[in-house]
């Protein structure tokens, strides 16, 4: 009667424990790039769901013979295993010695689902009263489920299969005896037994559960044995992707817990699929760091991070400083100054030297620039020598996007996503300055305008108001060139030119335009913003130009391809292009389905190309013609602000538009002569040299719709391939029939000889 007594009384106000039936655990959900690389996980909790029926024998046999042998006999509450740990805690009383638990699997589950994790009679009696009653209403495979998917495994990994890829970079179904018995000896004390912090005391616990494998007769003598003497193999999970990808990753978190919110984001177990190619994410974070560090070697040196006069003691508090792994600088401490070199160690204890050839960009000798204690970033670049680096003051961004689709291949918003979490990319508000200009000129060719007509350029004033000083925009060079063509205008970022369209296109229709290709939102009405005044994103500006690429398409920008839910439904979709007909085609036909482009047409087909045309001009003869030796079909245009303060270059290819961005964060100049062409260009050539090949840079398609003519590039008047200046044009077919372009009776070039005659 007293037993019942006791039972009745803590079976009172017990939490409901049938919710387990149908139960998730929070589930992490997963970022993946375009070939199906894991990116990121966000989660509360990292863990894998795992069904029992996936799950493999020798993992159950593991954490059985670990945790509860008698799993399968007992009603939920092991008599014998309570009787064993009475009488074994009487000795451990006597001689002070930890107290040894009994719980079984069940019990755990009652415990880690439904009490807490005091030390205390009253728990304990809740939690077998709690465990009879969930092996009535569950299975024991579906409690074996729970457990294995819900126990804490060290290294913030919850259950068995985000602690097997965590320890060893293998899916649960790659595990070997050997390993699964390492994963079953966490559960007791996760800190204590984690081989990456005490590889012998883990290798000790494993071997008491290969024992336990081998008394329940699941192991032979022969493999128990073998197994015995294996040393634990570890393997982490390589992160350098991901660390090239921070950028990106944190813009889809942030759009996507603000679309559905942190609980389900982290709990629910998203697969998120990216376009992120890794390829050309490494190259162009290897591009731009590469360029800012060029850039800022121009500069000089600037310093040491700091100085520490305890040398013993240098690699205290320099969490803050240190940088990503694939930027590959160490932070080191000089420890003897010579002549011609300085002795530094490395915070991982590598012991090496800088050479003065290392410093000559600094133009100072040793001396002048370290201290005996002074903490700098070093780069290895041979067995014990070191170049000397610093944190580049300027900054900048780069996008890479497919111009078909809008999917965003490859971003970086900065030199250190570890040192500043500014997106430079989709964040910074800048003036794009002769960047925009081929908007404006789009516009003209919408409007009457063609590559060949021309427009004054010569000096012009303003008058902006009453107060105000009078308006006189310049050339870059202060010099001025009279009449020359719209395409000369484009090519050599004549400012004077560009005014003298928006003026008389009217820039109430320029302001409108660049509102339609969301590069602005509510631009003011001026005519310097048609120089660039405004201030917008890289990204923004990116999008805009996949337009002259694409045949005069719309596109907004994509960085998730799809999201599914754990259940495997699509929850988003970006891919809102239709195919026609193709539930009509058999896989065993000749017949190509069709898709069908819903991207609104914001530019003709034929101004599209004509911009295109007079973009590839600017790389061969213009301001970008320093990537003419790349050989290959680009266009692109530069861009530079007033004083200087912030360059640009956007170029492409028939595949790829890609945008880069230099400047300082705290706005001011970057010196004098330094120009899109200087700063941002090189990185984009760079980037191009080493990432886009032959196939991705072929020659524009020419649509319909379009004649080409040989003209003279300084008149826009015909001409004959006996000229000198000449140039093949690209005009549309109905300013010809309307006698716009009065070339009489004159045999157009063949698109398949235009390319013969360059």
């Amino acid at each position: 009667m007293g037993v019942v007594g006791i039972l009745w009384y803590y079976s009172n106000d017990l939490p409901d424990y049938k919710f387990l039936k149908n139960y998730k655990p929070p589930i992490s959900s997963k970022l993946y790039s375009s070939n199906g690389q894991l990116l990121s996980e966000f989660s509360s909790e990292k863990r894998i769901f795992v069904p029992f029926n996936s799950i493999p024998e020798l993992v159950v046999n593991s954490f059985l013979s670990a945790e509860d042998k008698n799993f399968f006999k007992h009603p939920g509450v092991d008599a014998k295993g309570v009787l064993r740990a009475t009488i074994n805690n009487i000795s451990n009383l006597l001689s002070s010695r930890r107290l040894e638990g009994a719980s079984t699997i069940t019990q755990q589950v009652a415990k880690n689902f439904l009490l807490s994790n005091e030390v205390s009679l009253d728990r304990k009696l809740k939690e077998a009263i709690l465990a009879f009653r969930i092996e009535r209403a569950l299975s024991k495979e579906r409690i074996l489920e729970l457990y294995l998917n819900q126990i804490y495994l060290g290294e913030g990994s919850y259950g068995i299969a985000s602690a097997s890829l965590q320890y060893f970079d293998k899916p649960i179904s790659e595990l070997n005896y050997s390993e699964a018995a390492m994963l079953a000896a966490l559960p007791k004390a996760p800190s204590r037994y984690n081989p990456y912090k005490n590889l012998e005391l883990a290798k000790f616990r494993r071997n008491l559960v290969l024992k336990n494998l081998y008394d329940n007769n699941y192991l032979s003598q022969d493999e128990y044995k073998k197994l015995l003497n294996q040393n634990i193999i570890l393997k982490k999970r390589k992160s350098v992707y991901l660390e090239n990808s921070n950028y990106y990753v944190e813009d889809i978190r942030k759009n996507i817990v603000e679309k559905y919110g942190f609980d389900k984001v982290y709990k629910q177990g998203f697969t998120i699929n990216t376009p992120l190619n890794l390829n050309l994410q490494e190259q162009a974070t290897k591009s731009l760091r590469q360029g800012l560090v060029e850039f800022d070697k121009k500069k000089g040196w600037r310093g040491p991070i700091l100085n520490k006069k305890n040398i013993t003691g240098w690699k205290n508090n320099l969490k803050k400083y240190k940088l990503e792994e694939s930027i590959g600088w160490k932070l080191s401490i000089v420890k003897k100054i010579n002549r011609f070199s300085a002795e530094i160690e490395t915070i991982d204890g590598i012991n090496g030297i800088i050479e003065f050839a290392s410093i000559n960009w600094t133009k100072k000798n040793f001396e002048e620039i370290f201290e005996i204690g002074d903490i700098v970033y070093a780069e290895k670049i041979d067995e014990n020598k070191f170049y000397l680096r610093q944190m580049p003051k300027v900054n900048g961004a780069v996008v890479v996007m497919d111009p078909y689709t809008g999917r965003v291949l490859a971003l970086s918003g900065g030199f250190s996503f570890k040192n500043s979490e500014f997106n430079r990319a989709t964040q910074a508000l800048r003036q794009p300055g002769s960047a925009f200009k081929p908007f404006v000129y789009a516009l003209a060719l919408e409007n009457g305008y063609t590559p060949a007509t021309l427009i004054l350029d010569a000096p012009i004033v303003f008058d902006q108001g009453e107060d105000l000083k009078l308006w006189k925009p310049e050339n870059y060079g202060k010099k001025f060139y009279g009449p020359s063509t719209l395409r000369t205008g484009v090519e050599k970022s004549r400012n004077l030119m560009t005014v003298r369209i928006a003026q008389n296109l009217g820039i109430d229709k320029v302001a409108k335009f660049a509102k339609e290709l969301k590069i602005y939102q509510n631009p003011e009405k001026l005519l310097s913003l048609s120089l660039g005044s405004s201030e917008t994103t890289l990204l923004q500006l990116v999008s805009a130009y996949c337009s002259f690429v694409n045949g005069g398409k719309l596109i907004n920008p994509k960085f998730i391809d799809r999201i599914q839910d754990s259940e495997g439904n699509t929850i988003f979709n970006s891919e809102t292009r239709e195919c026609e007909g193709c539930d009509q085609i058999s896989y065993l036909s000749d017949n190509i389905p069709k898709i069908k482009s819903n991207f609104k047409q914001i530019i003709s087909k034929e101004t599209a190309y004509q911009m295109t045309s007079i973009l590839e001009g600017t790389v061969k003869r213009g301001t970008a013609k320093g990537l003419k030796d790349l050989n290959l079909d680009l266009g692109g245009k530069t861009g530079t602000t007033n004083k200087n303060t912030d360059t640009w270059f956007i170029g492409f290819s028939s595949n790829y538009v890609i945008g880069i961005y230099v400047g300082y964060d705290e706005p001011s100049s970057l010196g004098r002569y330094e120009t899109g062409a200087r700063t941002a260009m090189p990185i984009f050539k760079d980037f191009v040299k080493k990432a886009v090949k032959k196939e991705n840079a072929r020659p524009f398609k020419i649509p319909g719709g379009i004649k080409m003519l040989v003209v003279n590039t300084n008149t826009g008047e015909r001409a004959s391939y006996s000229d000198e200046s000449i140039i093949i044009e690209a005009f549309k077919e109905k300013d010809l029939v309307n006698n716009k372009i009065q070339y009489g009776n004159i045999d157009y070039i063949s698109k398949e000889n235009i390319y013969k005659f360059y």
